[in-house]
């Protein structure tokens, strides 16, 4: 007779890791976009440690809890900043500089795979809707000021950038005080 093994998962949710490091990284680039102060080693730290290596490690954790979609969206955005943060710092190792031309597409092709993932969240609740949402329209309007040279598209960009960060911030914060009281405290 075969007996069968039920395992329970009690490993934490790592879906808010993965959100605050996104947030907060997103947060502090576009105030940067913004035009409040210019890029510095607080956001090159930033992006490679919390918005990189924290969100990777959050994909790899959904990934082992067999949740494609977070998984999948947590490794890219982890690799989209450890990969931004190298192309800032390229040129200090006599790397060839990315011109803007180029770092539209590379943002092109961001918001395209972004564009991809809000679709996805069409079937899921209001806030993962409006994160991927917004989102999207930050890659469409950083491409377009990289390829117009336009800096009220730029600082339009990191407006925007700043509500899409506070969103994800929400939506991770939501999470954290709707398990801990166990009800829904903060609607997601």
């Amino acid at each position: 007779m075969e007996q069968q093994v039920s395992i329970k998962d009690i490993t934490a949710n790592p879906g808010p890791l993965g959100l605050y490091g996104f947030a907060m990284t997103t947060i502090l680039l576009n105030i940067h976009n913004a035009g409040i102060y210019p890029i510095s080693v607080m956001i090159m730290g930033m992006g490679i440690f919390y918005g990189g290596l924290a969100q990777f490690i959050a994909g790899l954790m959904e990934w082992k809890k067999g949740n494609q979609f977070p998984a999948i969206a947590f490794i890219s955005y982890g690799a989209f900043w450890m990969s931004l943060v190298f192309i800032w710092a390229g040129p200090q190792m006599g790397l060839p500089k990315a011109d803007p031309i180029s770092m539209g597409f590379y943002l092109s092709i961001w918001g395209f795979f972004t564009l991809m993932n809000f679709i996805q969240t069409l079937n899921g609740n209001l806030t993962g809707k409006l994160l991927f949402g917004s989102l999207t329209l930050l890659f469409l309007l950083l491409a377009v000021s990289n390829f117009t040279g336009l800096a009220w598209v730029g600082t339009l960009a990191g407006i925007e950038g700043i509500i899409c960060g506070m969103i994800a911030f929400y939506e991770a914060t939501a999470c954290m005080i709707n398990h801990k009281f166990s009800k829904t405290v903060l609607p997601l």
